[in-house]
């Protein structure tokens, strides 16, 4: 198909990023007029950590390179993950089945047709066993992306854990546990949020003593950025949610510098390069005030935005999905060059199917190549000077902090998010950029420029039918089979401690290990908290 001449006239036009902000044609000296280098930048590993929270950065440790995964049932979840560990992950990241995220057992009439589709399904105690079978769980760091039902898959970790004889106190990796984005832009929440908020200080306080290596959340910008979102977006909506959760759990009695240094983020890396530095830049920089000076916070480590970063699903493209190896390529560059701790590359197949294992394999292999052979990590900080990215490293914070004061004015996130003005302006970003791409204003490689009449077949993964059929049949042998005093006692607990204000952690473990469900002790908290009602449409 012949090129339009837009494709072709892009210096010669307006040029925007993806947030809007104008490019200017030449950057140079003047553009930093006024610009205070010691105090915007100051040194890697010192406050605002512009440059980056550790004074060696990737010198002295690489980003932790993890591939998401999670498919059918436990078995097959951990035959992945053996793979993708015997080539080089550095740690594991689980994504979970639907009817898990929900609390939902497998066999409940609610996750017919879902069991084991987008993630793994896990039910009990066994699953979650069979999941890191072979495992040294405290030797291994795992990030679990899971939000309402996030105090009940860390009740079941630190179960196994205990079960196999790891110790405890020395579990690293982090559960998602961010309720406030699910309100905004995913659906997968649970409980009215007030109680939602009431579970995450319970986790924050529990783990602090019971799991101090592990972060209890990652304040993610990643599913409001594909649900379509800007970088300033972003940036915004993701500290505005961060300190929400730093205001609960100081109203619950918790001192910030005990709990601060476990908090962690996890950003989106988009298309538009340098403007994704940028945003990872500003982000910690931003952070890092908002702690010292609004919060009071007197910990360095309080002030330090560890971010998890993942290449970005929304940009894959089931049209010639091959161009996806480049996307996720430039994305992750962008991640490392903007300083995350941890990164997971997309396979260049997800916009049809899950990832085979050679997509996986490729986009872990992208990761070693940058790490290895591409010079980036050599240095800290690489693009810092740079009259270009300096210039939007600031307009990302100015804008960004332009966001924070409308949502302070509304009455802070809460309100903002009930007021439904988050998701009227993620809505309305959303919207912008797809008409820029039906009007052929935002080109997409393959989609509305470069195409081709047919697109050859590519090998998908496929789950096996088999695997609901199986799990459904698990879950309802180890009903038949537990002790149904037990069981019914520890239920009694959580319903108690539910509606008596007692930290919900302890009582949650006890009931995974008495075989309790995930559907089990989600029902038993919905019966006293309640469901939450979406009660504004944008």
């Amino acid at each position: 198909m012949a090129t339009s001449p837009k494709a072709n006239a892009i210096a010669a036009k307006e040029a925007k990023t993806s947030s809007g902000i104008p490019v200017e044609l030449v950057y140079t000296p003047e553009s930093l007029s006024g610009f205070d280098t010691a105090r915007q930048l100051g040194q890697p590993g010192e406050y605002p950590f512009a440059r980056g929270i550790q004074p060696t950065m990737y010198r002295g440790r690489l980003w932790t390179m993890r591939q998401y995964a999670g498919m059918g049932d436990a078995e097959e979840s951990n035959r992945r993950y053996k793979f993708l560990l015997a080539n080089g992950t550095a740690g594991l990241s689980v994504a979970f089945d639907l009817p898990t995220q929900i609390g939902y057992d497998s066999d409940d009439p609610m996750s017919l047709g879902e069991v084991g589709k987008v993630g793994v399904a896990i039910d009990s105690i066994e699953d979650m066993q069979r999941l890191f079978d072979g495992i040294a769980l405290d030797t291994i760091s795992t990030s679990m992306t899971i939000n309402a039902t996030a105090s009940i898959l860390l009740a079941l970790y630190v179960a196994v854990a205990r079960r196999t004889g790891a110790e405890v106190r020395k579990l690293s990796g982090t559960v998602q546990n961010d309720i406030l984005k699910e309100y905004i832009a995913r659906g997968t929440y649970i409980y009215p949020i007030p109680h939602a908020m009431r579970i995450i200080t319970d986790m924050f306080a529990w783990a602090r003593e019971s799991t101090p290596e592990w972060n209890t959340i990652s304040i993610s910008g990643y599913h409001m950025r594909e649900a379509g979102c800007t970088a300033v977006q972003e940036v915004a909506f993701t500290l505005a949610n961060g300190i929400t959760y730093v205001q609960a759990a100081i109203d619950a009695g918790l001192d910030i510098d005990q709990f601060a240094p476990r908090l962690s983020f996890f950003f989106n890396a988009h298309n538009n390069f340098l403007e994704e530095v940028a945003k990872f830049r500003a982000a910690r920089r931003m952070w890092a005030r908002i702690m010292r000076e609004h919060f009071g916070a007197k910990n360095p480590r309080s002030w330090m935005l560890r971010f998890h970063t993942q290449t970005a699903g929304s940009t894959l493209t089931a049209q010639q999905p091959e161009n996806n190896i480049v996307r996720t390529a430039v994305q992750a560059m962008a991640a490392v060059l903007g300083g995350t701790q941890s990164l997971h590359t997309n396979g260049y197949d997800e916009a049809l199917a899950l990832p085979t294992e050679e997509a996986a394999r490729i986009a872990l292999r992208t990761q070693q190549i940058i790490a290895y052979e591409s010079g980036a990590a050599q240095t800290i900080d690489p693009l810092a000077g740079s009259y270009y990215v300096e210039s939007l490293t600031n307009e990302v914070e100015q804008r960004a902090n332009a966001y924070l004061q409308r949502i302070a004015n509304l009455g802070g996130m809460l309100r903002a998010i009930e007021q439904g003005y988050v998701q009227q302006e993620i809505q309305n970003a959303a919207y912008e950029y797809q008409r820029a791409v039906d009007a052929r204003e935002a080109v997409v490689v393959g989609v509305n420029e470069f195409t081709r009449e047919t697109e050859p077949p590519i090998p998908i993964q496929r789950i096996d039918e088999a695997l609901e059929r199986r799990q459904v049949e698990r879950v309802r042998a180890l009903r038949q089979r537990r002790n149904a005093t037990a069981h019914a006692a520890a239920l009694q607990a959580v319903e108690d401690a539910a509606r008596n204000g007692a930290n919900l952690m302890p009582v949650i473990v006890a009931a995974v290990e008495s075989y309790a469900t995930v559907g089990d002790v989600a029902g038993a908290l919905r019966g006293v908290f309640g469901e939450y009602r979406e009660s504004v449409t944008v």
